[in-house]
């Protein structure tokens, strides 16, 4: 006997989600540049745990991010808090450099009754810990483990558990429930193997990176040859992150100086806007094809947020002016600042509140 009749079907659409998730996927889509694929891996992690059919016993979504220096693993993880609860620095950060030895697991556990440390050693991974970083609404706690491959292998023991059954005992004998967590762990695993060195005469970068068919292959391999095959079977996702063009970086870099508008224009009300120079400036050097992004915030920080932050104390700006930072001099390592009043633009305190 047939189970189902003869009836006109109706396909389903699988990429259909959520609609509490739309806004999550859109900052993950907009704020990571060139990682598509990466921002759809933690928000579908998202998706299940809200859904209730996350694999029970188990911490609430797990992941693996791989990929060359300066492509935005640790910046991801930032961005997914700021869509779960509002805040980039919502999470527990473990530097896993700081994890080398294997006593230093005490930092994360606390120190059993009677051992040296046990009072003066508060564990890390606390349940009251991760409840605090929820938010109502958002029943979702994450952990990122920052450049795992770095850590003792008591480390990695000691996630076995976590991944496995969602639960760590700690020194005084409480145990902490991950159900409702997302264990994040990033790697640069196989960074070297990404990079090609050429010889000889060249006016280029001595460096160059292998192309992005070959860097899944090569984070991979690498992970595996680095970590016990215990270890990658617990992982539910491993993501390798696309090298970042050139042409990438100057969006990350837009993104960025938006980001400084609108906290200067919450604080003190006004505008500013580089020119085609000084962009240039900014992205030569915030962006190489070895260490990716890596040096853009520090640059940005340097030559613009730090510079109007001493104008604005030094009440050379005021509510209502419009800034323009231009490189008048390429050998200058300053830009120069010039102001003009906002009325003169044409442009009202209410046609900015709208488009910020």
């Amino acid at each position: 006997m047939a189970l189902f009749g003869t009836a006109p079907k109706k396909v389903l659409d699988l990429t259909k989600r959520n609609p509490i998730l739309d806004p999550l996927l859109k900052k993950m889509t907009t704020r990571l540049v060139g990682q598509e694929d990466a921002a759809q891996v933690l928000v579908d992690m998202v998706a299940v745990h809200l859904s209730g059919f996350g694999a029970p016993g188990r911490p609430a979504g797990n992941a693996l991010l791989l990929g060359p220096t300066g492509s935005g693993k640790t910046h991801a993880v930032e961005v997914l808090c700021e869509g779960l609860v509002g805040d980039p620095k919502g999470l527990i950060k473990i530097d896993c450099a700081e994890f080398q030895h294997s006593h230093e697991i005490a930092k994360l556990v606390g120190s059993p009754p009677g051992y040296l440390g046990h009072r003066e050693t508060p564990p890390l991974l606390t349940q009251k810990r991760l409840d605090d970083l929820q938010k109502e609404g958002m029943p979702l706690s994450v952990i990122l483990f920052d450049e795992i491959e770095k850590a003792s292998d008591a480390l990695w023991q000691l996630l076995l558990g976590v991944l496995d059954k969602a639960t760590l005992t700690l020194g005084d004998n409480s145990v902490t429930n991950f159900e409702k967590c997302i264990i994040v762990m990033t790697s640069n695993l196989g960074a070297k193997q990404m990079q090609v060195k050429r010889f000889g005469f060249s006016t280029t970068d001595a460096v160059e990176i292998v192309d992005d068919s070959r860097l899944d292959d090569v984070a991979k391999q690498a992970a595996k040859k680095h970590f016990t095959a215990e270890f990658m079977n617990r992982l539910d996702h491993v993501v390798t992150f696309k090298t970042l063009t050139k042409e990438q970086i100057a969006q990350i870099m837009e993104i960025e100086l938006g980001i400084i508008q609108q906290m200067f224009w919450t604080k003190a009300k006004f505008l500013y806007q580089l020119t085609p120079a000084a962009k240039f400036t900014l992205l030569e050097e915030g962006y190489s094809q070895e260490y990716g992004a890596r040096d853009l915030k520090r640059a940005i920080e340097r030559r613009v947020r730090l510079p109007l932050a001493g104008l604005v104390s030094s009440g050379q700006i005021a509510p209502g002016d419009a800034l323009v930072i231009d490189q008048v001099n390429p050998k200058d390592e300053k830009f120069e600042f010039s102001i003009q009043s906002l009325a003169s633009t044409n442009i009202t305190f209410k046609d900015v509140e709208n488009i910020l």
